[in-house]
């Protein structure tokens, strides 16, 4: 194995990235964390920065309720969240991923996959038909699920070939995202590769490989995502570098400026015309996948932004944080129009849920073991 036993745990997840983390070092700070709250550092951009704490953004407000919290739903910190049309699947630090029906105004547990990841999950992700999932583990590997057409439930459907090669296997695949049908997977590295695999060909063997610094020496990559319809693929690292990729040409499309700290979550809006990106500078980049331009920032978190994601309209993204914060944004106002923070612990994941009636709903997880469900407020 080309890991080693370097560094304190808390410098894999939060600052200082060791080249090469062990298993336990890995899984370990998402467990604990850091012993205080990280301190935001103030970026300047040459754009206009939108806050969330006065003038129109509090007189244009949108209201979310709590509707619904399912406590202690995993017996560690829940890291990650996917949604489906009807469910809500969550992995976590211990073994098993869980699925909520969201369909059932108690949101109740429908389906256990006990010991899908003998170490834990650290990302899950679902395709946009809510029939294909993978789940990436603490030990590497990266398992697919399918929905059966038949009972409902979740079944496995292979593994990815992360673990083969020379010293391959932890840190090959750390963060993942699936294409809109499920055909595609992106994966970061440990050394800043992006690699793409097609989940219905060949698993064994990647389609394509992008490089973002020296062979073997790249910024370790945080996050990823494709676009819906798979063309591009976006990622953030260690360092606070973004990069496009063109999954047609194979090529990059675009080294995105803009921020300097640790990228934590990017998503492309649905119709793939914006790139958000946020991280450690507390910040909230949005950039045009057209022409490559850092278009603006959204600013009022006041500390590291874990976890991003853009409703199904692209009119709001939300947003979560260390320090328990939750955000609501207007793309158009450019402005925060709703803050919650029903926890002080860490926001891991935030996820809109599929619009199947009047009113928005998103969930929220991460150091509180809780899975917490809003609502939009009726007639707001």
């Amino acid at each position: 194995m080309r890991y080693g036993s370097l560094a304190p745990v808390s410098n894999f997840l939060f600052g200082i990235l060791t080249p090469y983390p062990t298993i336990a070092q890995v899984h370990l700070i998402f467990l604990t964390g850091s012993s205080t709250p990280p301190l935001l550092q103030y970026n300047s951009f040459d754009e206009v920065h939108t806050t969330c704490t006065y003038g129109l953004a509090a007189i244009m407000s949108k209201q979310y309720l709590t509707t619904h919290t399912v406590d202690n739903a995993h017996i560690t910190d829940i890291f990650s969240l996917a949604a489906t049309p009807t469910a809500l699947l969550s992995a976590s630090g211990s073994s098993t991923i869980h699925i909520h029906a969201t369909s059932q105004a108690n949101f109740s547990l429908s389906q256990s996959l006990t010991g899908a990841h003998k170490l834990g999950c650290h990302h899950i992700a679902v395709s946009k038909d809510g029939k294909i999932a993978a789940s990436a583990g603490f030990g590497g590997e990266v398992k697919i699920w399918k929905l059966a057409d038949s009972s409902g439930e979740w079944q496995s459907f292979g593994e990815l070939g992360t673990a083969k090669g020379p010293g391959k296997g932890v840190g090959e695949a750390w963060a993942i995202a699936l294409s809109e049908n499920g055909q595609y997977l992106a994966s970061t590295t440990y050394d800043g590769r992006v690699n793409v695999w097609d989940i219905f060909g060949d698993r064994s063997e990647k389609i394509r490989e992008y490089e973002t610094g020296n062979s073997g020496s790249g910024s370790f990559g945080l996050c990823v995502d494709l676009s819906r319809d798979g063309k591009y693929t976006a990622s953030g690292h260690q360092n606070g570098a973004v990069y496009v990729f063109n999954n047609d040409t194979g090529r990059l499309q675009y080294s995105l400026p803009g921020l300097v700290k640790p990228i934590r979550s990017v998503a492309f809006s649905p119709a793939g015309t914006r790139l958000a990106a946020a991280g450690d500078a507390g910040v909230i980049a949005v950039y045009d996948t057209k022409h490559g331009e850092h278009v603006g920032n959204l600013t009022g978190h006041t500390a590291w932004i874990t976890s991003i994601d853009w409703s199904d309209t692209g009119e709001y993204l939300l947003s979560g944080a260390f320090d328990g914060k939750i955000k609501v944004w207007s793309i158009d106002r450019g402005a925060c129009v709703a803050t919650h923070s029903e926890t002080e612990k860490a926001i891991w994941s935030v996820k809109w849920l599929p619009k199947t009636g009047r009113n928005e709903m998103f969930c929220t997880a991460g150091a509180n073991r809780s899975l917490t469900f809003y609502r939009e407020a009726t007639g707001v």
